[in-house]
C-alpha cells in the first residue's frame, strides 16, 4: 500500500488515534504525485530523442546512409527527417505544458482534466514514432525497389523467368517481418516506460473520482 493510500485510508478512518487528513490534503497529495509523474514523462521522451540523436550522429557515416545518399533518398529524407524533428518538438511543448498545468490546478475537476489530456498526448507521441517508422521503411522499400540497380537486375532477371512476383513477396514479407520485430521492441519499452507511467497517473484519476463522489 503506498503513501496515498495510507493517508486515504487515515482520511476514511474513524479512529481517533490518527489525525483525520482533510480533503484538501490528500487532493494535494495526488496533485502532488501527478505532477511528479508528467514530470518523468517530459525527462523520459527528452533522453529518448537524446539517445536517438546520438545513435544517428553515430552512424552518419554508416554504409546505409551512403547507400541513401546514391539512391537519391536525401530529397525525401531530409525533409522528412525536418518535419519529424518539428513535431518531436510539438510534443515535447505539450508535454512541458501538460506538467505546467498540472502543477498550477486549482481543482478536481481541472486535475482530472489535465491527467486525460496527458494519456491522450502520450497516446499521439507513440502512435506518431511507429507510424514515422513505419511510413520511412516503406519510403525505403520503394526506393530500393525502383533505384538500387543490383536490385533492379535481380528483378529483371525475376521477370524473364516469371518470378517477379515471388521477387517482390520476398522483399515486402521480410520488410514486413523485420518492422513486427522492431515495432514489437518499441511497443515492449514504451509499455515499460510510459505505459507504467501512465497507470499511476491513471490510478490518481480514479482517485479523484472518488473525492467527487
Amino acid at each position: 500500500m503506498d503513501e496515498l493510500e495510507l493517508l486515504k485510508k487515515d482520511w476514511q478512518s474513524k479512529n481517533q488515534d490518527y489525525p483525520k487528513l482533510s480533503y484538501n490534503e490528500i487532493y494535494k497529495m495526488i496533485l502532488k504525485k501527478s505532477s511528479s509523474i508528467v514530470k518523468w514523462i517530459f525527462i523520459i521522451s527528452l533522453l529518448e530523442f537524446a539517445f536517438w540523436a546520438v545513435i544517428s550522429f553515430a552512424f552518419k557515416d554508416s554504409k546505409f546512409l551512403e547507400d541513401a545518399k546514391e539512391l537519391n533518398m536525401n530529397s525525401v529524407l531530409i525533409p522528412l527527417s525536418i518535419i519529424s524533428y518539428g513535431i518531436l518538438i510539438y510534443f515535447f511543448y505539450l508535454f512541458y505544458k501538460n506538467y505546467r498545468n498540472i502543477i498550477s490546478t486549482d481543482s478536481t475537476k481541472r486535475l482530472m482534466e489535465n491527467i486525460l489530456k496527458t494519456r491522450r498526448t502520450v497516446k499521439y507521441y507513440v502512435v506518431f514514432n511507429l507510424g514515422s517508422l513505419v511510413i520511412a521503411t516503406f519510403i525505403g522499400l520503394f526506393y530500393v525497389l525502383n533505384n538500387d540497380e543490383n536490385v533492379i537486375t535481380q528483378l529483371e532477371q525475376a521477370s524473364a523467368n516469371g518470378e517477379v512476383f515471388k521477387v517482390y513477396a520476398i522483399f515486402i514479407i521480410t520488410t514486413i517481418l523485420f518492422l513486427a520485430v522492431v515495432v514489437g521492441v518499441l511497443l515492449l519499452f514504451y509499455w515499460l516506460v510510459y505505459g507504467i507511467l501512465l497507470k499511476r497517473l491513471n490510478k490518481n484519476y480514479r482517485e479523484l473520482k472518488k473525492l467527487e463522489i
